[in-house]
Parts: C-alpha cells; sequence; structure tokens
C-alpha cells in the first residue's frame, strides 16, 4: 500500500519535468517582435528568437516562407529579403508551439532615444494640444516605449515588457509628444507607415547609452566602467548610503507644525494664526523666506458660485518646487512628489461647495528655491468656467530642515546614470530590429560637462552606427533650447558651451541638428512646445534620410568669419531663401571680442546674406558670439524659411566646418 504514493509522486514529477521540458522548447520572441509593430520597408528583417537548441523554425509571412533551426544556445534568426511599404500583413511562426503575429505594416521605423525631453507624454501636452489629441487618428503610425531597466554588468538579450501602440486619441497620450510630432510630419509627407521605438530615461547622461566597446575608447569612462563592474564595489557603496540614512533616520523626527500640532492646517475647522502673504506664483526666497529647505504650507480661501458645484472639477496648479500635497476642503486631492510635472490634479463633485472653499499647499523642498514656478497655468475650472488662484496667499512655515538631515546627499550606486548602464539593457536588445535612422534629444544632464560633450556625442553616433551595421545611418538630434534667466550682459554659460559641442557634431556625414531655440522656457527644462520641437527634427530626416534636396532643413550654420577693419564680416550655410532679422527687427545677441576674449554687445546688419558685427568698445575685434547664454532672449538671427540660426562662437578649437 506504501508503494502508491510514491508511483504518484513520480508520475507527477514525470508530468511536471515533461511540460517545463516542453515550455522551454517552444519558441519565444523578442518584444519588439509582436503584434502591431512596423518592420523597415527596404531593408533586410531580421526575426529573432529562441527555443529549444536544434529546433526546427519556419516562418510564413508576406506570401514568403524562412526556415533555420535553433543553435546550440538556443538562439536563431530569420533574415528577409527586403520589402515594399505596406500591410497590415500577418506572420505565422511554427515550430513545436505555434504563434501568429498580427497586424504587422511595413514602413520606416525610427529609434528615438535620450532623457525626458525626449519621452515626455502627449498627456502632458493636453492643454497646449487639444485640437493635435483630438484629431490624433493615425493608425499606420505605431509607437513602442522602453520601460526604464539599467545594468552596466552585461548586456542583456531582451526588452523589458512592452507592445505597440496604433496612434489614437487616447493612445497619442502615451506618445513622446517630439517623436509623435515628428512621425506625424513624416507620414502625412511620405504616405508610409511610420514605427517610433521610444528608448529615453529622464535626467540620464549620455555616457549611460553608449556601448562598453564605446566607452572604451574614452579614458576616464572606461576607468569609471571598469570601477563599476566590481560587484564588491557597488555593493560598499550602496551598503554605506543605506547605513547613512539609517543613522539619520534615528535622530530625523517629522516636525512638521501643519501636521503635529492639535489639528492639521489642512482641517477645515483650523484657524489660521500667524500667516503671512504670500503673492502666488513666486519662491519664498523672494518673499521674505531665503535659505530655507523644509515645509512651507500655503493657504487661500476661494468663492466658488453655485453653478460650478455638484461637478467634477480640475485645478491647476503649474509646477511646484519640490513636492506637494493639495487638499481642497480638507480633502487630498492630489500629489506628486518632484518638481517637474504639471501639477493638474482632478477634484471630484462632491469636492466644491457653494461660497467659502479653502485650498491648502503642503510643499516640501530639499534644494535650491522652493515655491511656486512663474509665468504657468494657476486656476481652477469647472467645464469653460474658471477661477483665477493667482494672487494673494498665506504661508506658514512648518518644518526647517537642517544641513543633510533631509538625506538628499546619500549617494547610491545608480546603473542609469553610469556608463553602459542603458545601452546594455535598452539598445542592446533592439540592435537586430532593422531601423530608418535614429533621433536623439539629450544633453540637459551633461551640461555640467558641457566640454566633452562634442566627444561623448560622436562616440555615440559612431558606437550605434557600428552596432547596427550601418555605418551612414541618419542620426538627427535636437540642440538644447533656451532655458533658464535672462542675463543681460555678455557672460559665460554651460549651456552655450553644450550647444557649442552639439553644433561641432554636424560635421559629421549624413546628421542633421534641429535648432530649437525660442522653443524653450526660461522656467522649465521642459518646455511645451514640442511641436516644433518634432516637426524641426522631420526637416532634418527629410533632407538626410528621404533625400529630399528641396527641403531647407536647418537654420543658418556660422561658416566663416573675416576681419574687416573694425568689423567682422560672417558668413553662413543653410541660409534658404536668405538671411532675415526675424520680425523685422534689430539683429540681437551678437557679442564681439578683441586679443583679451573679453565680450561687448554688439550691432550687427545683414549685407549681401553675410551678417556684420562690430561695436566702438572693441576696436581690433578677432572674436564673435551669438546666443551665446543660457537663454538668449531676443535671438533673431532667421533664414526666410523660419528657421533659427545656431548658437555658435567663432573662437579658435570651437569653430564648425559643415
Amino acid at each position: 500500500m506504501k508503494a502508491r504514493p510514491i508511483i504518484v509522486i513520480a508520475l507527477l514529477l514525470t508530468i511536471f519535468f515533461s511540460a517545463l521540458t516542453t515550455a522551454y522548447a517552444q519558441v519565444r520572441l523578442p518584444q519588439l517582435i509582436n503584434d502591431g509593430m512596423v518592420l523597415q520597408r527596404d531593408a533586410k528583417i531580421k526575426i529573432w528568437g529562441w527555443a529549444q537548441p536544434g529546433e526546427k523554425i519556419t516562418i510564413n509571412f508576406n506570401h514568403r516562407k524562412y526556415t533555420t533551426t535553433t543553435k546550440p544556445n538556443g538562439e536563431w534568426q530569420v533574415e528577409s529579403s527586403a520589402m515594399k511599404s505596406g500591410g497590415p500583413y500577418t506572420m505565422d511562426i511554427s515550430a513545436s508551439n505555434h504563434i501568429t503575429i498580427n497586424d504587422i505594416l511595413i514602413g520606416d521605423v525610427w529609434f528615438c532615444s535620450g532623457q525626458s525631453n525626449m519621452v515626455l507624454p502627449m498627456d502632458r501636452l493636453t492643454e497646449r494640444y487639444p485640437d493635435e489629441i483630438a484629431a490624433a487618428n493615425y493608425p499606420q503610425i505605431r509607437n513602442f516605449f522602453i520601460s526604464t531597466i539599467s545594468d552596466v554588468s552585461k548586456v542583456h538579450a531582451d526588452l523589458p515588457p512592452g507592445k505597440w501602440l496604433a496612434c489614437n486619441p487616447e493612445n497619442v497620450l502615451q506618445f513622446g509628444a517630439a517623436s509623435y510630432f515628428f512621425a506625424k510630419q513624416l507620414y502625412n509627407k511620405y504616405h508610409v507607415p511610420i514605427g517610433i521605438i521610444n528608448s529615453s530615461v529622464g535626467g540620464t547622461p549620455i555616457q549611460a547609452w553608449i556601448s562598453e566597446d564605446g566607452i572604451k575608447t574614452i579614458p576616464d569612462y572606461n576607468h569609471r566602467l571598469a570601477t563599476i563592474k566590481d560587484t564588491a564595489f557597488v555593493n560598499k557603496v550602496n551598503q554605506q548610503a543605506l547605513l547613512a540614512k539609517r543613522n539619520k533616520s534615528k535622530y530625523i523626527k517629522v516636525t512638521d507644525l501643519g501636521l503635529t500640532g492639535p489639528k492639521t492646517w489642512y482641517d477645515t475647522t483650523y484657524k489660521p494664526k500667524g500667516w503671512n502673504h504670500f503673492w502666488l506664483p513666486g519662491y519664498w526666497a523672494d518673499q521674505g523666506v531665503s535659505g530655507l529647505n523644509g515645509v512651507v504650507w500655503f493657504r487661500k480661501e476661494i468663492n466658488v458660485p453655485t453653478a460650478m458645484t455638484g461637478k467634477p472639477a480640475k485645478i491647476y496648479m503649474g509646477r511646484i518646487i519640490d513636492a506637494d500635497n493639495l487638499y481642497v476642503n480638507g480633502v487630498l486631492c492630489g500629489n506628486t512628489t518632484y518638481q517637474y510635472p504639471p501639477r493638474r490634479y482632478k477634484l471630484s463633485e462632491t469636492i466644491l461647495k457653494p461660497g467659502k472653499n479653502i485650498i491648502t499647499i503642503q510643499v516640501i523642498n530639499t534644494a535650491g528655491k522652493g515655491g511656486f514656478v512663474p509665468d504657468k497655468a494657476y486656476y481652477l475650472a469647472v467645464g469653460k468656467d474658471t477661477i483665477d488662484l493667482r494672487g494673494d496667499w498665506q504661508y506658514k512655515v512648518g518644518q526647517v530642515y537642517t544641513p543633510g538631515s533631509n538625506g538628499s546627499s546619500d549617494y547610491a550606486f545608480s546603473a542609469q546614470n553610469e556608463p553602459t548602464g542603458l545601452y546594455n539593457t535598452m539598445v542592446a536588445p533592439a540592435i537586430n530590429y532593422a531601423i530608418k535612422g535614429i533621433v536623439w534629444y539629450q544633453g540637459e544632464t551633461n551640461a555640467n560637462k558641457s566640454q566633452e560633450y562634442n566627444l561623448l556625442l560622436t562616440t555615440l553616433i559612431a558606437d550605434w552606427r557600428s552596432k547596427w551595421q550601418q555605418p551612414n545611418l541618419p542620426f538627427i538630434y535636437a540642440q538644447l533650447p533656451n532655458f533658464m534667466e535672462v542675463k543681460y550682459s555678455p557672460t559665460e554659460s554651460q549651456w552655450a558651451e553644450l550647444r557649442q559641442q552639439q553644433l561641432e557634431a554636424i560635421s559629421i556625414s549624413n546628421t542633421a541638428m534641429a535648432v530649437t531655440i525660442g522653443a524653450g522656457e526660461w522656467n522649465d527644462i521642459h518646455p511645451l512646445n514640442k511641436k516644433v520641437v518634432g516637426e524641426r527634427l522631420a526637416l532634418g530626416a527629410e533632407k538626410i534620410a528621404y533625400h529630399d534636396l528641396s527641403v531647407i532643413a536647418s537654420g543658418p550654420i556660422y561658416q566663416l568669419a573675416s576681419i574687416d577693419g573694425n568689423r567682422i564680416v560672417l558668413t553662413f550655410s543653410d541660409i534658404g531663401g536668405g538671411l532675415i532679422a526675424k520680425d523685422d527687427t534689430t539683429l540681437s545677441q551678437f557679442a564681439i571680442a578683441g586679443a583679451d576674449h573679453k565680450f561687448y554687445w554688439a550691432h550687427a546688419a545683414i549685407e549681401n546674406n553675410k551678417v556684420v558685427v562690430w561695436s566702438s568698445d572693441v576696436t581690433d575685434p578677432l572674436y564673435v558670439r551669438y546666443a551665446w547664454q543660457d537663454n538668449p532672449e531676443g535671438a533673431n538671427l532667421y533664414n526666410k524659411e523660419g528657421l533659427p540660426a545656431s548658437p555658435f562662437t567663432t573662437e579658435p578649437n570651437k569653430i564648425v566646418i559643415k
């Protein structure tokens, strides 16, 4: 009798291991090979995956049949002949299992990569582009978003889970805005399906996107890679950061008076005493609270008409530095943990009441100037009715952080900020996928070491072209836009230097740069005008990837400077129909210097499609700079096609030859 349980267990184990073997034997496809995918036209297409070693794989696609046998390591791959644009098609893959991939299009695939301004979704721009979103019915534009994953230790075989989404008013909210407008312009012009693979991570440096082979050519970063590939080193760094955080937590207590008093400050029965006036929007450092990192509470009473109550509402609080919790009539209606997203909080129909309503906001800031970013939208909306929330508020300090007490200085290892950390996981697994070209929007994170950016960018271009085995793979990139406060005297600028480094990269064949001066915002590192950016990127693609020689793809690009007495004469390429001063104003943002490199604002005029620059302050001029500022407000040299000139300097070692 005792033998029967043993037999049953043996049978169960046999079934289990048989099922395990069968599961392993079945064909598995990479994430990109999926329903709704766009495959590259006029190019050999690779279809690949994994299965049991030695297994026969058969693929039927577009009236053609392909067969292969899995390698000893379980990998397999077939390569189809080039196809014209079209679809939708179905692909059947047969082995020990059968897979059908539906709704396949053949068109152009663009690998769009970089940091947050490339990934910024259309959902963040609903107020700016409501008509664009409502009209976004382009089923032949498809987007594949790659979720963030990083690793410096090894190259990954596949991407994290994802799917192809066809463009419609709902799905487009998940598309990166710049890449969407890029794709839309190309689709409307060439009428072929467009696939976007968006591989971008906010706040990441360019070196994280370069492979180990590429990084080896840059000694400092190669040394850093060797260090971080030592797991003992990484573990030690992380342990030290964790220990520091734990030690601090023993002594830090939440002493926010807004939460720990007899009544919370967002309670509707709380009676405010000792609160001060604050004009919103603005920063508290500019309104009498200097040098404070901590928690500050803001409060405002508003009168709401009966007609605006009993309905869903939305409150817009611009941008807040850094984190916030927003309460309306004592109810938490929204919170954000960092400074960049726009504050757009939904209120249910039960929140607002006729007459007096109380808005209370807890703002937590750990560095820099805390408060409400100016020149943003601050209002309450119910349908088309609005209440302006700018103006007089009250504030009170809830907690002051002592230096280092918030733990913000604790450093833990982050692979996404290290050499190869994102290439290994978000680029390498896509290398087999045939593409039309690359679109790149990145640089903000590298601005603190701007003078090395050209080396890194040219390395990345060569590296990715080598990996895709396309030495002339089109590479289109966005130059950094205007950002930060306006300076009214000539000055040094890391952002200007980085733009110069980006400008110099157009000397590489089959590259194009979209100048985005005029499309930025002084108070937002994520400017909203992504339509202009996407369309200027598309112009670059039209010229170098679609070989449309009639396209003026760029604004004026500085080429040559010649000295004529006390004047410097500048020659440009890409002048299109001719040079102009935008809005028929006087040219501005030109500065001139002599041998001492001390720059003065200069007069500038267009003569015979050249720019002549002079100043009474510099009698023997040698150098000119244009738009050499973080935020060169008023930079107005354009061509007649309406495209802005790139910022530049004529100084030695910074000269572009296109």
